[in-house]
């Protein structure tokens, strides 16, 4: 039973651990920020805004025995959200807990093979999804390649990787989608581990039994329910048969879940408590495909970022249905059913077509670089959109049954999440900068952290597994941005295709219907100033939640808009330069991680001093109404949150920001 925490730094994220498990958490999931999910060191240039907002900084050794300051990591089980920089968190974890088993007078190699918890380390979907990769498929496949060999042998209770189809279903994966992409990278990561030579045959058993799926849980739980029995049956049947895998207890389909956080609404957010209760019974109602782990999100979480009460509160939802009910007293209560048993087999069915079709493309990486895996998720999600606000797909309280009643917890809303002080990101920039400044003042100290990087770099040149070199540097105090830095230089850094561009959205419309209308205004206002409307969507900073930004993309120009769209990933600099190189309209700005008020005045800053100061500014992203406000007073047309669904709706306010910036009228719309 967890809850996924951590914020501001790695003293207030320990405090917050040790109060979860006082309440009866069992085990801890961590999350860590932007800046340290990217392999930057809060001093980075690219670090501003990001520090602290969406996870704990973790810069160094010292950072990390902080972080765990009295919990013994041989006891304890930690899950750590982590892709990218996974090899180097890991081996902070590991040294940590060699030095709390010295200062216990105990073994310290005991203490590493007592470890136990998960990194999550799936790349594949952070390329699809999430957005926090650095390097290219390949070597990012080899660092997890070294991990798993590397902890199936030393740290034989850790999972090594942690495949995750929750981040998919959040870009709009379908179940069978879902199934199969999941299945595919699994597929990428073992053939990558057997082909490295590290496992001779014999052992690969052994791989197979660590390998752990981190899934997503939505509201349709009876669909759900059938999805984690498709996966078990799949997931038997691959490691089986392609695998050779003949003990059971290593075929284990082993899972942790977090709900969806896709599907809560900002609209009437008390809704939120009831759909994660049921999203929770779809993976623990069928005991044979029943999740080992479960962390739920907090009703406010498209609010902003959850307090510890929040997160109390669905701690307690999971003690209630484990200790309450006797939902966990009986055997599985679906076997034999007829409807569970055809709706299984049809995403069975569904999710090998899919599988078959990466695997003619040459597998999981190959589809990734390809674009298909990401245009199919774009157009998925395109589609879940264009149900909702179409009112095929009821969303209470967002699209039908709005009039609500005053909400008491949303009344006062500055109180109603948690806000991380911006003194943060300052005490910790200048925490780096001591940590490198004492650490190199010492002649001996500062040259073991240079041999350290040498040789990090000279074993990723040479094929050498990076473990070893990656626990050196972590001994030798390195830092974050220091490791990611050095297998830059060697790997090089990707940009994954953004899939609008492959994707399909709403393709065509009816004259008069509300995509029809929407068209006409973009076409005449068009014509009134003698060019094609165009408008850059832009994401500002390390936050790679796409999603959103992706599907305003594609509306965008199913509506008649030239887009320009460059990814994640951009600082104001060059979100300003594009701009003023496309002479864009509008200049629109996602920002999922909070970081919108040291971002988004960077780039209006940007503009007026590239004499682009008359080009409207809109922003998106979960950003509470006093912060709205102070955009505006700032100089943003208008700001958007999730409680705005409507693209359509959208698409028509943007041509209203470029007509009144260019002082023309508002142009009447056409009744539907």
């Amino acid at each position: 039973m967890r809850t996924y925490a951590g914020h501001s730094s790695a003293a207030a994220s320990n405090a917050l651990y040790r109060r979860n498990l006082e309440k009866g958490q069992t085990g801890l999931s961590v999350a860590f920020d932007l800046p340290t999910q990217t392999g930057y060191d809060p001093d980075h240039p690219l670090a501003r805004g990001e520090v602290g907002k969406v996870g704990v900084p973790i810069s160094h050794i010292g950072d990390m025995e902080a972080l765990f300051a009295d919990i013994p990591l041989r006891e304890m089980n930690t899950s750590m959200t982590i892709n990218a920089t996974a090899m180097w968190l890991l081996s902070l974890y590991q040294v940590a807990a060699e030095r709390q088993a010295v200062a216990a007078g105990e073994d310290p190699a005991q203490w590493v093979r007592a470890l136990g918890g998960t990194t999550q380390n799936d790349i594949i979907k952070e390329y699809l999804s999430r957005g926090t990769y650095v390097y290219p498929p390949g070597p990012s496949l080899r660092l997890i390649t070294d991990m798993v060999t590397y902890t199936v042998r030393e740290i034989p209770k850790w999972n090594p990787i942690n495949i995750c189809s929750y981040h998919l279903q959040e870009a709009g994966a379908t179940p069978v989608q879902e199934i199969a992409y999941a299945m595919s990278t699994a597929v990428s990561v073992l053939d990558a581990v057997r082909d490295s030579g590290q496992v001779p045959a014999d052992e690969f058993a052994s791989v197979v039994a660590r390998i752990s799926f981190f899934v997503n849980a939505g509201v349709r739980f009876v669909e759900e329910m059938c999805k984690m029995r498709a996966f078990v049956q799949l997931w038997d049947e691959l490691t089986r048969e392609r695998y050779g895998v003949t003990d059971d207890k290593a075929r284990r389909f082993r899972y942790g879940v977090q709900v969806n956080s896709l599907g809560l609404t900002e609209a009437q957010p008390e809704n939120n408590v009831q759909r994660i209760v049921l999203e929770m019974l779809g993976v623990t109602l069928s005991k044979d495909a029943r999740a080992r782990a479960v962390q739920l999100p907090a009703w406010n979480e498209a609010l902003g970022l959850p307090r510890p009460w929040d997160q109390q509160w669905s701690l307690r939802m999971q003690q209630v249905l484990a200790y309450e009910s006797d939902l966990l007293e009986y055997d599985d209560l679906f076997t034999g059913s007829v409807v569970v048993e055809r709706k299984v087999a049809e995403l069975v069915e569904g999710a090998r077509e899919e599988m078959a079709r990466i695997e003619e493309l040459g597998g999981a990486v190959v589809a990734v670089e390809s674009g298909y895996m990401k245009s199919a998720l774009v157009a998925s999600h395109a589609e879940r959109r264009r149900r909702i606000e179409s009112g095929e797909s009821v969303v209470v309280g967002l699209n039908r049954f709005q009039s609500t009643e005053p909400n008491p917890l949303t009344a006062d809303l500055d109180t109603a999440i948690q806000t991380v002080d911006a003194g943060v990101e300052r005490a910790a920039a200048d925490a780096v900068r001591a940590w490198r400044e004492r650490r190199d003042a010492d002649p001996e100290r500062r040259a073991r952290a240079a041999a350290a990087l040498d040789r990090l770099r000279a074993d990723a040149a040479s094929g050498a597994n990076l473990v070893a070199a990656s626990l050196e540097c972590a001994r030798a105090e390195v830092t974050t941005g220091e490791w990611a830095g050095a297998l830059r230089q060697e790997f090089g850094e990707f940009r994954a295709p953004t899939g609008v561009s492959g994707s399909v959205g709403v393709s065509s419309s009816e004259p008069g219907d509300a995509l029809g209308r929407v068209r006409d205004l973009v076409a005449r206002t068009g014509d009134e100033l003698g060019e094609k409307l165009r408008i850059l969507v832009g994401k500002p900073g390390l936050d790679g939640h796409s999603n959103g930004a992706e599907q305003v993309a594609v509306r965008a120009r199913d509506a008649g808009f030239e887009v320009v769209y460059q990814g994640i990933r951009l600082t104001p600099e060059q979100i300003v330069a594009a701009a003023v190189a496309e002479d864009v309209h509008l200049v629109g700005l996602s920002i999922l991680s909070g970081s919108h008020m040291e971002l988004v005045p960077d780039v209006l800053r940007g503009l007026r001093a590239a004499g682009a100061g008359d080009v409207p500014v809109i922003v998106g992203g979960i950003i509470p109404e006093s912060d709205a406000a102070a955009l505006r007073a700032a100089g943003v047309a208008m700001v958007f949150t999730p409680k705005d669904f409507g693209l359509n709706e959208i698409m028509g306010e943007l041509v209203g920001v470029i007509r009144r910036s260019r002082g023309l009228a508002d142009l009447e719309v056409a009744p539907a």
